[in-house]
């Protein structure tokens, strides 16, 4: 089997919302809107691997223009050697960011299309060690008002979620007062018997974050996900060493290397590795490994049906997080799976199981 082309779609979602964390500047109201690439990988035998990730359009050119080239004709079962050759080839320009996406893209892909070729599930080719994945729901974004943010919590709860994760660390950390009252509300809303976490997305500063957690100690909060900048290593550590609240981190990070550090210097309790980012999902296997060689569980960011899938392949898998994603997923794929009772199953069909809706990407492409 060799791979004979591989070719990008860019999706735009018209009627997907803006939304707002602690670091993200203030939006326009009403704002809407939201792109998506995918990268299609086809064997010789016809079999095609789907990947994605966010809608960049300079991640699509690394794929076109510098990534492309290193496939065609090259094995796609050889997903080791073509990871390591893409590595090599944005050596002087991608360490991390962009360059990584489109790489992740495409890794996603070629698994994609290597459980297809053998007819499994993605989650059965890794190894399965679970039947499904407990997941938490995202929500409660800093440009909601107070009701919004209860009105978010409410529509996860009436689809039986009891786990929860709220933004914090409003208008760059400057609301301190303001992050209090809303983390009291939803603590009250939901209950004393549901895990409730906080997300701050870099906003806070060391001292204001230490004495944040101690202050948000009081709601019985699960994890304290990236309080200051996650670069700022020795601070993160200060934190976790002042306060009884587990601290998450890593959906920005790229590689093993990059979570080697935050983890090895004691920067973090619950390692979030983004299969979009790290560098797809054999890279993401190995920070899961990695991190349970420290006894550390990890948990996701976005992507929750790839994360799904993994996460069932994963003994320290903690979480896996679910937004607000009938937006997207529903909008590109045909269809896709949903929580029941705080779990999520993928579909039993060969690879991820999602297929673009054919219709959406007639309508709704971006050349």
């Amino acid at each position: 089997m060799r791979i004979v082309d591989v070719r990008t779609t860019m999706l735009h979602s018209p009627d997907a919302p803006h939304v707002q964390d602690g670091t993200i500047p203030p939006i326009a109201p009403g704002a809407k809107g939201r792109n998506e690439l995918f990268a299609h990988i086809v064997a010789d035998d016809g079999t095609e691997g789907l990947g994605w990730y966010a809608g960049i359009a300079s991640a699509r050119s690394v794929i076109e223009d510098n990534l492309k080239d290193l496939l065609i004709g090259q094995d796609p079962f050889n997903i080791e050697k073509l990871w390591d050759d893409m590595f090599w080839r944005v050596r002087g320009y991608g360490r991390k960011g962009i360059a990584f996406q489109a790489i992740a893209i495409l890794d996603i892909a070629l698994w994609d299309l290597k459980a297809k070729s053998l007819g499994l599930p993605l989650y059965r080719l890794l190894g399965q060690f679970a039947d499904s994945v407990p997941v938490y729901a995202t929500a409660g974004w800093t440009n909601y008002t107070q009701d919004e943010v209860l009105d978010s919590f409410k529509y996860f709860m009436d689809r039986g979620f009891t786990r929860f994760k709220m933004k914090v660390g409003k208008d760059f950390g400057k609301a301190e007062r303001e992050d209090l009252a809303r983390v009291e509300a939803v603590r009250r809303l939901v209950g004393d018997d549901a895990e409730l976490f906080v997300d701050a997305n870099w906003a806070y500063t060391v001292k204001q974050s230490i004495r944040m957690s101690r202050l948000f100690e009081q709601f019985d909060i699960g994890f304290f996900e990236e309080p200051i900048i996650a670069d700022d290593i020795d601070g993160m550590r200060a934190i976790r060493q002042a306060t009884i609240i587990p601290i998450a981190s890593g959906e920005l990070e790229y590689t093993k290397y990059g979570f080697k550090d935050l983890i090895a210097r004691g920067g973090v309790d619950i390692p979030q590795p983004d299969i979009g980012r790290v560098g797809g999902i054999t890279e993401w296997l190995k920070v899961a490994h990695m991190a349970h060689a420290f006894n550390l569980e990890i948990t996701t960011h976005s992507l929750p049906i790839l994360h799904a899938h993994v996460g069932m392949a994963t003994p320290n898998l903690k979480l896996v997080e679910y937004g607000r994603v009938e937006h997207t997923y529903d909008f590109w794929f045909k269809d896709a799976p949903k929580p029941e009772n705080g779990r999520l199953k993928p579909f039993d069909r060969p690879g991820h199981g999602l297929e673009l809706d054919p219709d959406v990407v007639a309508k709704y492409s971006v050349d």
